[in-house]
């Protein structure tokens, strides 16, 4: 869309929304069955058919739903362990904030229901004795296969020094800060549920302003929208960013909208169920760049969904920090049960310095993109997962977000 102005908007929403809360709860059960299983390899647990624990052996596809008084938490498992998920749900619905039955949901009296039932053996015959290992292949990284077809997508852009969209980037700083504030207790009339929207303007390509502001928080009963919760959101959510991100503050007051329905008191699971992985876009770039529809939370690292899109995030950032390209999107493509990928597609837009059949060569002599191979190179068999529930499974400056390193630049140069 070079050559042009327009506008481009992006959402996010605070770990205390609904759907944002299921998230984080199948990703703390992911999280706990990998460390228990962990745990268990460390005692040398060996189970009276001679099943060894190991990290490789889990397997997790959770799902959670959650409405007023209740959360549901089912799907497939596979480990030797055992888990308190009742418990690990009341805990991350606690430190999420949901406290008081005064905020329409509270850890200590929601209903807890669990449906978990062993993965399907069909599936587990794919991921644990990949194609190429059936036909005799012994290369070890060959073995385990995708957990599932599909594509998956990753972007990166300049606009950021995240490398990533601006109206995403601000969006979640925005969504962050709120919570921050809330549980600083810093704004003590804000409760858990929020969302955020940033409208950014772009001419030739490139973001130049920030037009439009949303922010809606919800508060307790007795705090005004105009003569409190606006003036104080103003100055200590959205005037913090800005100064962090470095972007001179030029939006007009009528462009900062603050609870514009007036009033957001009923919220969390009581004003709207939710549902794991209904806010793809959310965890990825805000709209921009394409989505193949495979949400992340609740999986484990054998499902491409996950780490395939993590896998394609880096390749991606690394190719904008190379300085290949200024946009580059990556599309992996799979076949469950196979290790390679079907499909590698590199898009820059337009953006590139060097010729995108280069480019593409380049990245197949430099990353790996089998399902062994990424989870090897990116450590993904950890407990790492619930962080990345809520504002973003990008940009993110956290060590344990290894697909945001930038550790393949020299390697991309030196293919050329």
């Amino acid at each position: 869309m070079a050559g042009r102005e327009y506008l481009f908007t992006s959402e996010s929403v605070t770990e205390g929304h609904p759907d944002k809360m299921c998230d984080q709860i199948s990703d703390a059960v992911v999280d706990a069955i990998v460390e228990r299983e962990a745990e268990l390899a460390a005692e040398g647990y060996v189970t009276d058919e001679g099943g060894v624990a190991s990290p490789d052996y889990v397997r997790c596809a959770v799902e959670t739903f959650t409405t007023t008084g209740l959360i549901v938490v089912g799907g497939e498992v596979r480990t030797h362990g055992y888990v308190d998920i009742p418990s690990i749900v009341r805990r991350t619905v606690k430190e999420i904030g949901y406290t008081d039955a005064n905020f329409g949901f509270d850890h200590k009296t929601c209903g807890v229901v669990t449906a978990i039932h062993e993965q399907s053996p069909d599936i587990a015959m794919g991921v644990d004795d990949s194609l190429e290992a059936k036909k005799g292949d012994t290369d070890p990284l060959d073995l385990i296969g995708a957990g599932d077809q599909g594509m998956m997508f990753g972007y990166a852009c300049n606009e950021t020094g995240a490398l990533m969209p601006m109206p995403i980037h601000l969006a979640h700083r925005l969504a962050e800060r709120l919570s921050a504030v809330r549980k600083a207790g810093q704004l003590p009339y804000l409760r858990p549920d929020g969302k955020t929207q940033v409208t950014v303007r772009y001419a030739d390509g490139a973001p130049v302003a920030v037009e439009k502001i949303l922010v809606s928080t919800q508060h307790a009963e007795d705090a005004d929208v105009q003569t409190l919760i606006r003036p104080d959101v103003i100055e200590h959510v959205i005037r913090p960013v800005f100064e962090l991100e470095e972007i001179a503050w030029e939006v007009r007051d009528e462009d900062i909208f603050v609870n514009p329905t007036g009033r957001f008191v009923v919220g969390g699971p009581m004003g709207d169920s939710g549902l794991t992985g209904r806010k793809i876009i959310v965890d990825t770039y805000g709209g921009m760049g394409r989505h193949g529809g495979g949400a992340f939370s609740g999986k484990d690292c054998t499902k491409v969904d996950r780490s395939a899109a993590y896998a394609a995030r880096w390749v991606a950032k690394n190719v904008v920090a190379a300085g290949l390209a200024d946009r580059c999107e990556l599309q992996l493509a799979y076949a469950i049960g196979v290790a390679h990928p079907l499909s590698v597609l590199v898009e820059t837009f337009g953006t590139e310095h060097v010729e995108e059949a280069r480019i593409e060569r380049a990245i197949g002599r430099v990353f790996d993109l089998r399902p062994g191979a990424i989870i090897r190179d990116l450590d993904l068999r950890r407990p790492i997962y619930r962080k990345t529930a809520a504002y973003g499974h990008f940009g993110r400056q956290d060590a344990d977000f290894t697909w945001e390193r930038t550790d393949k630049i020299e390697e991309l140069r030196a293919a050329f």
